[in-house]
């Protein structure tokens, strides 16, 4: 016998976490199954949040194509368990082979495919839960295939914005590799020259001069001191404080800050979407969608949300009173309440904010991209000046003589 910790759902859709004590993590989830609850998880005692979880972690897009393939044997009459067995010993990958064959033991010794999933911790909690209404409902095939349909379309969006942020990410790198190239090996040799003609030098010459044997002499240490700081703030990104600083810090960018909320609230649409479609419960649902999303604010203003709703209140006012998302998706979901097709809604404000993004993204790009080139120019245009000012001196000089 060994403790587990169930999280589960009452008939009024009340989450609670009860520690239990049960031969196997499937007999506990099958004892409160026949007691009519929605269990959501069980985990030996002491595993939450293990570190061991983030190391397992599975890319995306291996995931979804094993998943892909996973739908097609389970439509094409294969069961599950052979499925499983047969994509496992295709998986190049010596991690998600390893996940693979240690959930297929699990479904042969008779636990359930989502808690089997859940086991290995490395897979997206909306997939587990996706697999677990899929169960409930007896319609694992179509449960599944609306989270392909989700995850395809989720990755399609997020690498049109990655392909529209390369462009000016790879600019500011160029500039400041030639900035540093300036400053730490072009500047050294005109002090050099200077040096042997011995004149008095302008004021902003003088100031680049020292610059640049500075930067040359302390170069190594400065290279030291930028990698130790970007360690130690992405070590401290990975804390719950730092998280939520650089989280906030984002949420009140300018211009960037609304792009993405915009985003989150569209990727928190979508998952609460899909849940809702597979048959699982409000809150359950809303729990998932927020603990899927990027951002601590927004995740956070759901999960207040979540006790408004258990008190009866519609989910369009619920997350109203948070004064996170914007009103118009606020409307929007209010109207699907009213008419009974919240999902249908839900992907509507999802495809609206997704294209606002997009083109609310484009357009600050094309601003934010002249803008790098003038500063960046400019920068350079006056390191420029301040080598060549003594020789246009001496020139003007000599030609007075």
């Amino acid at each position: 016998m060994a403790e587990f910790v169930i999280k589960l759902t009452d008939e009024r859709g009340h989450m609670q976490e009860q520690v239990h004590v049960a031969s196997s993590a499937e007999e506990l989830r099958h004892r409160f199954v026949q007691a009519g609850y929605l269990v959501y998880s069980v985990r030996p005692k002491g595993m939450i949040g293990s570190g061991s979880n983030k190391r397992k972690r599975v890319k995306l897009e291996p995931f979804l194509i094993f998943n892909q393939q996973f739908l097609t044997l389970i439509r094409a009459g294969l069961p599950i368990l052979s499925s499983l067995e047969l994509l496992a010993k295709r998986q190049k990958a010596p991690v998600f082979r390893a996940q693979l064959e240690d959930v297929a033991t699990r479904v042969r010794t008779g636990q359930a495919l989502s808690l089997a999933f859940e086991a290995q911790g490395g897979f997206p909690i909306i997939y587990t839960t996706t697999l677990l209404a899929g169960e409930r409902s007896g319609n694992l095939e179509e449960v599944l295939g609306r989270y392909l349909a989700f995850q395809r379309i989720s990755l399609t969006f997020r690498k049109k914005l990655i392909a529209s942020l390369v462009y000016p990410v790879l600019l500011i790198v160029m500039v400041t590799v030639l900035l540093v190239f300036l400053i730490s090996f072009v500047v050294p040799r005109f002090a050099a020259l200077y040096d042997q003609i011995g004149n008095k030098l302008p004021a902003i010459t003088v100031f680049m001069l020292a610059l640049g044997n500075n930067i040359q002499g302390y170069l190594p240490y400065l290279l030291v001191g930028i990698l130790g700081t970007a360690i130690g703030l992405y070590r401290w990104s990975t804390t719950e404080g730092g998280a939520s600083a650089i989280d906030s810090f984002r949420v009140k960018m300018p211009i960037f800050g609304s792009i993405w909320l915009k985003y989150q609230v569209a990727q928190f649409s979508r998952t609460l979407s899909t849940l809702l479609t597979g048959g699982l419960p409000p809150v359950p649902s809303l729990e998932t969608a927020a603990r899927s999303i990027g951002s601590r604010k927004v995740m956070q203003a759901v999960l207040k949300s979540v006790v408004s709703v258990r008190e009866g209140k519609g989910l369009a006012k619920s997350l109203e009173l948070t004064g996170i998302f914007p009103e118009l998706s606020i409307e929007m979901i209010e109207v699907g309440e009213s008419t009974g097709a919240l999902p249908g809604m839900l992907n509507s404000v999802a495809e609206f904010y997704e294209e606002d993004v997009q083109t609310a993204l484009t357009a600050a790009l094309a601003l934010i991209e002249p803008a790098i080139l003038i500063v960046m120019g400019g920068v350079v245009v006056t390191i420029l000046i301040a080598l060549y000012l003594p020789i246009f001196n001496l020139g003007a000089a000599n030609s007075f003589k």
